[in-house]
């Protein structure tokens, strides 16, 4: 049995494995970035490091996410940079059997290769997704990487002016 995050975009529930997850953290107001993709919201410092932060909803609904109470940050660990994805809500972390897990048979899977499948529980069903594939899927990750990387960069330059 493996651990996943479970969060939620929208009315929909989401699942990650636990072992992406670095961190969650509740919402704080990314910096913004010049000429940034429309789906990143800024880069946001957690735990000492820069991170790019992500509009979920954006990335999976195509309009930003209204920030509330619950609204989290879940800080994944995606070839060796941590990302921020903003969800609506974490809910908890639950077991998931990995042959609860089933591939999309959907047209939709082959534009859409970062879900994993559906896990089947008892009680509900869950979207599993593998956030390296939908960083390396945006078509903006490398330019985010670089903006990050410019970002570090800058605030390397004024600690040690």
């Amino acid at each position: 049995m493996d651990k996943y995050v479970v969060f939620r975009v929208e009315r929909e529930q989401y699942a990650v494995s636990i072992a992406y997850v670095v961190s969650i953290e509740k919402m704080t107001a990314p910096t913004a970035v010049p000429h940034m993709p429309d789906c990143m919201a800024g880069v946001a410092r957690i735990r000492g490091e820069l991170a790019p932060v992500l509009d979920m909803r954006k990335l999976l609904y195509g309009k930003a996410i209204e920030e509330t109470e619950q609204t989290r940050l879940v800080v994944a660990a995606v070839d060796g940079l941590s990302v921020a994805f903003i969800v609506d809500e974490a809910k908890e972390i639950v077991d998931i059997e990995p042959e609860a897990i089933k591939p999309l048979q959907l047209v939709s899977a082959e534009r859409t290769p970062y879900v994993v499948g559906i896990a089947t529980l008892p009680e509900r069903l869950l979207t599993v997704l593998d956030p390296r594939v939908l960083f390396a899927h945006l078509e903006e990750a490398d330019a985010i990487r670089e903006q990050v990387a410019a970002a570090q960069a800058a605030a390397r330059a004024g600690e040690t002016v």
